[in-house]
């Protein structure tokens, strides 16, 4: 624990940054699927030069209330609306390079699995069953790394919850740094069950430290597994580029 308070205090004063992505990019991959629009749904525009946008958490908020209940007032959510969330969550996660992001997301869109699972795995989240929605989750192209970032932007619930968190490629090279091991806690192999096992971890570990499960998650994602406590990010603090699941034990 005491590695870890070192490493919170070492990121005092830093927040996480909007990622930077191309509309242009992305356009030709979401346009055959009727998505792009999401494209242009007011993000901010990038310093310097090109067409660059820029979207953060906040937006994807502000994407999950207009998504809201649907139009006969079902409080699993607007089919199209949650579709735009995905869309949104994939850019975000892609990073600032996009990568293979777009053409997994295109992969996901394609899935006629997806309209089921987004609802599926949203509603399973807002009653806190975190481990039916990994389960449920199963859809082209998006493995554990998106998957779970999925869950963390249509988790609504309130602070008193012990909400989704992220949990990809990055920040389970800090927990394997930090000695921690989600096999080992949660006494078994069935990811579904350690994904929910490291959710409860991190809360409780952001109860004793001060800080907020989803703060302590980003500060391990931007150590990418050195949590030596200089608070110099492992690499580009952009969200990982990984869309299949991670094999590593954790």
């Amino acid at each position: 624990m005491e590695q870890l308070r070192r490493l919170v205090d070492a990121y005092a004063g830093r927040s996480q940054k909007a990622v930077r992505f191309r509309p242009e990019t992305w356009r030709p991959w979401l346009e055959p699927h009727g998505a792009a629009h999401i494209l242009d749904a007011g993000w901010e525009r990038a310093t310097g030069p090109g067409a660059d946008r820029l979207i953060d958490r906040d937006g994807l908020t502000a994407v999950r209330e207009r998504a809201g209940a649907d139009r006969n007032g079902d409080p699993g959510g607007d089919a199209d609306g949650l579709r735009d969330l995905f869309v949104a969550v994939m850019i975000w996660g892609s990073g600032t390079t996009n990568g293979r992001g777009p053409r997994h997301t295109a992969a996901a869109l394609s899935d006629p699995r997806l309209p089921t699972v987004l609802r599926a795995t949203r509603a399973s989240v807002r009653k806190g069953d975190l481990g039916a929605a990994y389960s449920q989750f199963a859809v082209r192209g998006v493995g554990r790394s998106f998957f779970t970032k999925w869950f963390a932007a249509v988790d609504d619930r309130g602070p008193e919850c012990d909400r989704a968190l992220i949990l990809d490629d990055r920040v389970f090279r800090s927990l394997n740094a930090l000695g921690w091991s989600s096999r080992e806690a949660a006494g078994t192999r069935r990811r579904p069950t350690r994904y929910t096992t490291y959710v409860s971890t991190m809360h409780g570990w952001a109860r004793e430290l001060g800080t907020t499960a989803d703060r302590l998650e980003w500060i391990l994602f931007a150590a990418n597994g050195q949590v030596d406590g200089d608070g110099k990010p492992g690499g580009q603090p952009t969200r990982t580029r990984s869309h299949g699941a991670d094999e590593r034990t954790g």
